[in-house]
C-alpha cells in the first residue's frame, strides 16, 4: 500500500493594517458580502490544506468577532507593524507543535487567489516538489509552498516586508513554478484604486 504523505497546513497572513487604503485591515475588506479573510482561509482549506493557519494583527479583535474563521487556528501578532516576515514568523511557530510536512502561505489581500492555485502547489508537492511557487507567464508570485524542513531557514530569512522573498531567491534552482494564471489573478488590493478588484469572481482571472 503507498505510504500517505503528511497532511499540508495552510498558513494565511492577515495581520496587515491597509496603510496604502487609509487604514482599512486588509482582512475586513468586503468581498462578496462577507470579510475578505473568509475567502482567503477557504481557499486553502478547500485546496486541500490542514490545519489552517491565521496570523492576525491590525484589528485583531473586530476580526475574530466579524469574521467566521471557526475552522481556522488563529495566531496573533503584536508585531505586525514591524512587516510580513514577523507574521511568517509567528505562523511557522505555531504549526511546529503540528504534524504537518509542508505549509502553504498565502496572502489575505489577493481575492483572485483560490482554491485551484492552492491545489496544484499541493499536487507538486506530492510530486516531489520541497519548494514550489505559483507562477503568472512564468513570473513567481503566491501562494508558495516550504516543505518542513525549509521552515527554519524561511523564518531565519524573514524580515520587514519581504517575507519569504529572499530565501526563494537564494534557492531559487530548488523552486518548482507551478502556472497558475489559468485558474488565478495574482493582484493584490494595495491602494485604492485595487478596491475593483473586490467586486471579481475569486480565482479567476479576467
Amino acid at each position: 500500500m503507498p505510504v500517505p504523505h503528511p497532511p499540508v497546513a495552510g498558513l494565511l497572513l492577515a495581520a496587515g493594517g491597509g496603510r496604502r487604503l487609509g487604514g482599512r485591515p486588509k482582512a475586513l475588506l468586503g468581498f462578496r458580502g462577507r470579510p475578505l479573510v473568509e475567502h482567503a482561509a477557504r481557499a486553502l482549506s478547500e485546496g486541500g490544506c490542514a490545519p489552517v493557519c491565521v496570523v492576525l494583527g491590525a484589528a485583531a479583535a473586530e476580526v475574530r468577532v466579524h469574521a467566521d474563521l471557526a475552522h481556522c487556528t488563529l495566531v496573533d501578532n503584536p508585531r505586525w507593524p514591524d512587516g510580513m516576515g514577523s507574521s511568517l514568523r509567528a505562523g511557522l511557530a505555531a504549526l511546529e507543535a503540528t504534524d504537518a510536512g509542508a505549509v502553504v502561505v498565502s496572502l489575505v489581500d489577493q481575492p483572485g487567489v483560490g482554491a485551484a492555485a492552492v491545489s496544484r502547489l499541493l499536487a507538486a508537492h506530492r510530486a516531489g516538489a520541497g519548494l514550489a511557487a505559483a507562477s503568472y507567464g512564468g513570473e513567481r508570485g503566491h501562494p508558495v509552498l516550504f516543505a518542513r524542513e525549509h521552515w527554519e531557514g524561511v523564518a531565519r530569512a524573514a524580515a520587514g516586508d519581504r517575507g519569504a522573498r529572499a530565501y526563494l531567491r537564494a534557492h531559487a534552482s530548488a523552486v518548482t513554478l507551478v502556472e497558475c494564471a489559468d485558474v488565478a489573478d495574482p493582484r493584490d488590493v494595495d491602494v485604492p484604486e485595487d478596491l475593483g478588484l473586490l467586486s471579481g469572481s475569486p480565482g479567476r482571472p479576467d
